[in-house]
């Protein structure tokens, strides 16, 4: 009769506990290591280039969705929570992710609150510099323990490549779907003229549009910039009401489905955009 009542009064406790972590909306389970979460592609690049083969790298927004819209699952959350470092901007860009990542085990590493960034207001397009893209990536290879200096390198060279290409230009006023680029145009003496707020998703009310319509007629653009995981309907209507043609300038927030079947990667992107503001911008 003893030993019944210790079985189950040990047996109470134990599910009392487990009840109780689980109520607390814990998860007990050990942290990952070698897991490393990153909330969208140029934060997965960074760490799968600087991590090499020894993590594995989980970019949490798929190929051909905007990382604004991204809605966790289950399967993310869990995935989150037993990672062992996540990688995400913060300042409310994915908030979703941003409390997933409060209530986990893992390390967290909010990246726009990198010392030396030079953040600008609200605008998170930090990566579209290289220069400041190269400070993310330092503080990417901190929190790996690994060396970055192979990925600097070559952020050097991509900065060297714009500096000389848009070093004489026709025109300055890169006209753009919506306002991602402006560190890449303070980085490079250019004029960010953009369509829409910082979110794709924020059409501009009609009184805006006459404003950026006549800014564009006044800048003498020839091209109105467009982008792959937005809809160009606004930027189409400028272009229409201005005479300048349609163009695409990639602000990487992800890759399409087709550019990750082509291989397609930061550095393949970013050069390709260059090649469309010399175009665009009548770059020699």
């Amino acid at each position: 009769m003893r030993l019944r009542i210790i079985i189950i009064t040990i047996g109470a406790v134990v599910v009392g506990t487990v009840a109780a972590a689980f109520a607390a909306g814990g998860d007990s389970r050990p942290a990952d290591p070698s897991s490393v979460v990153a909330a969208f592609y140029p934060l997965a690049y960074a760490a799968e280039q600087v991590g090499g083969a020894h993590i594995r790298v989980t970019n949490l927004t798929p190929a051909g969705v905007e990382p604004h819209d991204l809605e966790l699952s289950p399967d993310d959350v869990a995935t989150v929570k037993s990672a062992g470092t996540v990688l995400l901007m913060g300042h409310g860009f994915q908030p979703q992710l941003e409390r997933a990542a409060t209530d986990s085990n893992a390390r967290v590493v909010t990246l726009l609150d990198t010392p030396g960034l030079g953040r600008v207001g609200n605008d998170p397009h930090v990566w579209l510099d290289p220069v400041r893209y190269a400070v993310l990536v330092r503080a990417v290879g901190t929190a790996l323990h690994d060396d970055p200096s192979a990925l600097l390198a070559r952020l050097r060279a991509l900065d060297r490549a714009y500096r000389t290409g848009i070093a004489h230009c026709a025109r300055n006023e890169l006209v753009t779907g919506h306002a991602a680029f402006g560190y890449l145009a303070r980085r490079y003496g250019l004029r960010q003229v953009a369509v829409e707020g910082l979110s794709p998703e924020a059409e501009p009310a009609p009184r805006e549009l006459a404003r950026v319509v006549a800014a564009v007629r006044d800048s003498g653009a020839t091209t109105v910039f467009t982008e792959p995981l937005a809809s160009p309907r606004v930027a189409r209507t400028v272009a229409r009401e201005t005479g300048t043609t349609v163009s695409t300038l990639d602000p990487l927030e992800g890759l399409t489905p087709r550019e990750v079947d082509r291989g397609a990667d930061y550095f393949t992107v970013m050069r390709a955009n260059l090649g469309a503001i010399e175009r665009g911008l009548g770059c020699r």
